[in-house]
């Protein structure tokens, strides 16, 4: 699990800066009577939460193969990580949006801003330097993709997952301070509770963001296009191999794919010969591309092979979009 010291290292960065930040709200909080810095109290012991599981599922994700899970248990940390959006989204956006509401029902006057002021200050400089190492790791593993695009290609919602809550709390911190601000200029304590309802709007829609990249890889993602073309170069190349028809991949975790390669052997040649080509052909795989940990062969021709990539392509085109979507 080398590959996920700089996943770690950003969680822990997260956590620390997190549990202090919330502790700081809470007291703020208590002696302002302040929603919004109740909700992002709220929302920066959450973030702590999340900043354990996703440890936890690194954790988990790094057994070794056993008898019930011969593959290996590299998806637990993408169970965590949907976990961790759903967390987000019930417990952040939902007790904000909760407290939110009753404010601006019941508003009452914040006592001692200045108190808020400078909390809100201090947590920008911890959560800013949280999200600077989870940004700074985000893009050193991104290259030269596109933020988004490097997200939905990424195969470990450790970081990002990490840099979209920093992001989504320090837009927070914004919209707590104009809360309060407006709330104390204008004599108008309802303005706090609706700032605390921007919050939960952020945090809603960061967790949908989160949830909807987790459920991906939850479900299944191939490997990167650069990946299997690599994977079928090396098939290809055996001398054993008449032609290499295509492979299958799906990764169970950030550095684990599995592959099922659809060989064409050469004419005439033998069980133990196919046998061992099979042999060479795993153990090259394995330590030319560090992702490949499963390799499985079917020996098939390439007309069997095109027949049924073609089922599949026209089964797709033929599926009805839902409307909206």
């Amino acid at each position: 699990m080398a590959g996920h010291s700089g996943s770690r290292l950003v969680i822990f960065a997260a956590i620390a800066g997190n549990l202090l930040i919330a502790v700081t709200k809470f007291v703020a909080a208590a002696f302002t009577g302040s929603s919004a810095m109740l909700s992002e109290g709220v929302h920066s012991l959450v973030d702590t939460g999340n900043g354990l599981l996703l440890l936890y599922g690194l954790h988990r994700a790094a057994r070794p193969p056993d008898i019930t899970h011969p593959l290996g248990h590299g998806r637990e940390l993408y169970f965590w990580s949907f976990i961790v959006a759903l967390l987000v989204f019930a417990l952040g956006a939902g007790v904000a949006f909760y407290e939110g509401v009753i404010h601006m029902l019941h508003p009452e006057p914040i006592e001692n801003p200045l108190i808020n002021y400078v909390v809100l200050g201090a947590c920008m400089v911890f959560e800013g330097g949280s999200w600077l190492v989870a940004l700074k790791e985000f893009r050193r593993s991104k290259g030269s993709l596109g933020y988004i695009q490097a997200v939905r290609r990424s195969k470990d919602p450790s970081v990002y997952t990490v840099l979209f809550e920093d992001s989504a709390a320090l837009l927070g911190l914004v919209i707590a301070f104009a809360g309060i601000f407006a709330a104390h200029y204008f004599e108008q304590p309802w303005l706090d509770g609706a700032a605390s309802i921007g919050i939960s709007l952020i945090l809603g829609a960061t967790a949908v963001f989160l949830a909807r990249e987790s459920k991906g890889l939850l479900m299944g993602e191939p490997a990167s296009p650069d990946v299997q073309a690599a994977i079928l170069a090396i098939a290809q190349a055996d001398p054993a191999v008449e032609k290499a028809n295509g492979v299958l991949t799906v990764h169970l975790g950030p550095e684990q794919v599995v592959a099922g390669l659809s060989l064409d052997f050469v004419d005439h040649i033998s069980a133990a010969e196919i046998e061992a080509c099979v042999e060479r052909l795993e153990a090259k795989l394995k330590a030319e591309i560090r992702e490949v940990t499963s390799v499985f062969v079917k020996p098939q021709t390439s007309r069997l092979w095109t027949e049924r990539r073609d089922r599949i392509v026209n089964a797709e085109a033929e599926t009805p979009v839902p409307e909206g979507g």
